[in-house]
């Protein structure tokens, strides 16, 4: 079985300010806001719904396809992705667009400003599931451009393609209808515990309703694991697995959804899948930057035995 990956490619580029925002932001000229902040310097680093989710399931083994836009600076990502056996084929490049890129300057009390350029994003693939031998695939529609998002959940629906839905951080440009539409019919709807709080305020459903558009909630709760639930009234709380050390959580969901899919592809029940998540996002923590952690086979079955039921 193929798996898909339909989300955003992005550089992340990290500053470090060495100082505190506090001290130079005065709260009565708020209103006149005029600041500059000299960093200590820039490190890029690849990202992106779609690449992250695409290289944790290379760890493990899978051969996923990548549905995205970029921009005219791809060749860096490009490179990134073969270095890591990763195919760009299905990647549109967008001539006049920068790729989507993230701007985040932290200080010494770990307050983060970020500017987010969506840039290549904006632009929707043209790539149709049918040109996939998708019949015959598991689509994971990540965040990125909304109109895919839609798009490929619809045409699931209509080609009877599992698909897993995650609309994560695109959740606060949704409309309400739309984003039920794509809830409706997918095999899984996972997010973190903020993300289905809004899912169900935005929509008006509860989490009740929501369990019978999809088969399974998949609710993601940071340093105390995950929770899975079944239309059939199953409820599971997976532990989380117990990293080395914690450095950088960011990327850990998408490092989550990629062992949990590989897990299904391996012929897992829901519980392992989710238990292969766990282990995957523990190594993801490990690190600075979303696609920068590595492991071997043996190193992620011991991980996976951290994860104590």
């Amino acid at each position: 079985m193929n798996i898909i990956v339909s989300g955003s490619l992005a550089y992340d580029r990290i500053m470090d300010f060495p100082g505190y925002f506090s001290e130079h932001i005065l709260p009565d000229k708020i209103h006149v806001i005029n600041i500059s902040f000299t960093v200590n310097g820039l490190k890029e680093k690849f990202g992106g719904t779609a690449g992250n989710i695409a290289y944790a399931l290379k760890l493990l083994g899978q051969e996923p396809t990548i549905l995205a836009t970029i921009g005219q600076d791809y060749q860096r990502y490009f490179n990134w992705l073969e270095r890591n056996g990763l195919s760009a084929k299905h990647i549109e490049v967008i001539a006049d667009e920068f790729t989507a890129g993230a701007y985040i300057t932290t200080d010494l009390a770990d307050n983060q400003i970020t500017g987010f350029n969506p840039g290549a994003m904006k632009y929707p693939t043209t790539m149709s599931l049918g040109g996939l031998g998708s019949e015959k695939s598991l689509v994971v529609v990540a965040p990125g451009n909304l109109e895919d998002m839609a798009r490929y959940s619809q045409e699931c629906k209509e080609r009877g393609i599992e698909y897993i839905f995650d609309p994560g951080q695109s959740l606060p440009m949704w409309q309400a209808s739309d984003l039920a539409r794509c809830v409706e019919g997918a095999s899984v709807l996972i997010s973190n515990d903020y993300e289905l709080e809004m899912i169900i305020s935005k929509t008006g459903i509860p989490k009740g309703g929501l369990m019978e558009r999809t088969g399974v909630i998949i609710t993601t709760l940071g340093e105390m694991g995950s929770r899975l639930c079944t239309r059939r009234g199953r409820t599971e709380n997976i532990p989380p697995a117990k990293p080395s050390r914690v450095v950088d959580p960011t990327g850990a969901g998408d490092a989550y959804r990629g062992g949990f899919v590989a897990g299904l592809m391996q012929g897992k029940d829901l519980l392992e899948a989710a238990l292969m998540g766990s282990a995957c996002a523990s190594f993801a923590v490990e690190t600075h930057g979303t696609q920068e952690y590595t492991f071997t086979p043996e190193e992620f079955q011991a991980r996976l035995g951290t994860c104590l039921i």
